[in-house]
């Protein structure tokens, strides 16, 4: 780690250099030929100057370690030589192989800001900052202009959720959604479709030699598309609220916003059943059912050996492949009945990891969710496979936030509603499922 001393000398060349460089583009002595190299050069001392700011701001929080200019670049030196342009009469062929004054001035303009200390707040502070702005911007405190000046953008009655207040809340996501803490995420710049490919038949092996050229193998992939849909959640926060003073604002807003996205997305991904938004590839709906052999009676005495039964036959459904990277995802009301139940030797069925986080279950990480519910919460529902087949594709930059004062006005609250581009599926080849799911007592349909 990089002393305090160290990281001064750095910042004091860093500045040296683009003191050098700023001179030399006031005197007219950058030549077009050499200003992409200078160009190069000024980012990167740039991005330099920031990464020291945020080490010395991460030394001192106090606020010290934000000194990360000298005073010459906040009064801007040279100001005095600018009306001249820095070019004399000897200059004559050096201004007609010179650099244009946009060119010129480009370069200034990012050279001024690496040499001022003003525009180098630690990421931390410049991330409060458009915490706060967009808090106050939602709440109505600051205007539209305030707000981009700010760092926000904001447009067509909508308001970009900044990536920093954005990526909280899919962390938050990550955490209740055990779709998303075990699946496989995909982000992608644009609303494209993401392409996940899938085997659909195994290769032709042969024992003897070959005398003829190698024949093109019976291996195929299928190629599933995530598309993205459009996906919102809303929340809402009383008027009296938003105007406490002393009410930390931006943490009610932003905590509101992630339970309201979070219950929308986990639904869209465990079950997939919402009016216009359904999902073919929610867990639910995508999960090869098993159904028992033998019927399986909660009340009698022998319930916990038959369901124990059930469970080892059940982990015998994947082929050898998928089952080493399979786990259980379980219901609340499973978790109740496997916390009393032995197997045939009286051991808990229900065992501590042995690094003391969670559960196994038949040699398996086990993990619950109410989000794995069926249409009867009192069941017992088991999902057994590999989750990272289920894939999650969120596009960057496409979570919105818009603000909703007359439609609640009556209820004396404001809503806030959010817009986002994602798709989640459990995908997997039809040669191998992936995912199984066993909801205790359901009986294998008619003719199924």
């Amino acid at each position: 780690m990089k002393t305090r001393k160290l990281l001064l000398a750095l910042q004091k060349r860093n500045n040296a250099r683009l003191t050098e460089l700023r001179t030399k583009l006031e005197k007219g002595e950058v030549r077009e030929e050499e200003l992409e190299a200078v160009q190069t050069e000024v980012d990167d001392l740039t991005e330099e100057a920031q990464e020291i700011a945020d080490e010395l701001a991460n030394l001192d929080d106090s606020g010290d370690g934000e000194e990360t200019g000298s005073d010459e670049g906040d009064n801007d030196s040279g100001d005095e030589e600018e009306d001249d342009d820095g070019e004399e009469d000897e200059g004559g062929e050096q201004r007609g192989a010179g650099i244009s004054p946009e060119q010129r001035n480009k370069i200034m303009s990012q050279i001024g800001k690496g040499l001022s200390s003003r525009g180098h707040k630690s990421t931390k502070t410049k991330e409060k900052e458009i915490r706060s702005a967009f808090a106050n911007f939602v709440v109505g405190k600051i205007t539209e202009t305030e707000a981009r000046s700010l760092g926000v953008e904001v447009g067509n009655g909508s308001v970009t959720i900044p990536e920093v207040i954005a990526s909280e809340i899919i962390t938050y996501a990550q955490e209740e959604n055990l779709l998303r803490k075990y699946g496989s995420r995909h982000k992608t710049k644009g609303n494209v479709k993401y392409p996940v490919l899938v085997k659909k038949a195994d290769a032709n092996v042969t024992k003897t030699e070959r005398t003829t050229d190698i024949p093109e193998t019976d291996i195929e992939f299928d190629e599933i598309l995530l598309d993205p849909a459009e996906f919102d959640a809303l929340a809402t926060v009383t008027k009296k609220l938003l105007k406490m003073s002393g009410a930390p604002v931006e943490q009610i807003v932003i905590d509101e916003l992630k339970k309201a996205y979070v219950r929308k997305e986990t639904n869209y991904m465990f079950n997939g059943n919402d009016v216009g938004n359904e999902n073919p590839g929610a867990l639910a709906k995508k999960a090869v059912a098993y159904y028992e052999s033998t019927p399986v009676d909660i009340t009698a005495a022998d319930y916990s050996q038959k369901l124990h039964q059930e469970l080892v036959k059940m982990k015998g459904q994947p082929v050898t492949e998928v089952l080493k990277k399979s786990m259980w995802i379980i219901n609340r009301a499973a978790l109740t009945a496997l916390e009393g139940m032995t197997d045939t030797t009286g051991r808990p069925l229900l065992r501590e990891a042995t690094d003391g986080i969670g559960y196994k279950l038949l040699g398996h990480k086990v993990d619950f969710t109410d989000a794995a519910n069926g249409t009867d919460p009192s069941k017992a529902i088991f999902y057994f496979g590999d989750i990272k087949t289920f894939h999650v594709q969120d596009v960057i930059g496409s979570m919105e936030l818009q603000k909703l004062v007359e439609k609640y006005a009556g209820t004396n609250k404001v809503g806030f509603q959010i817009y986002n581009l994602l798709d989640g599926q459990l995908i997997y080849s039809p040669f191998e499922p992936s995912v199984y799911r066993y909801e205790v007592g359901a009986t294998e349909p008619v003719g199924g």
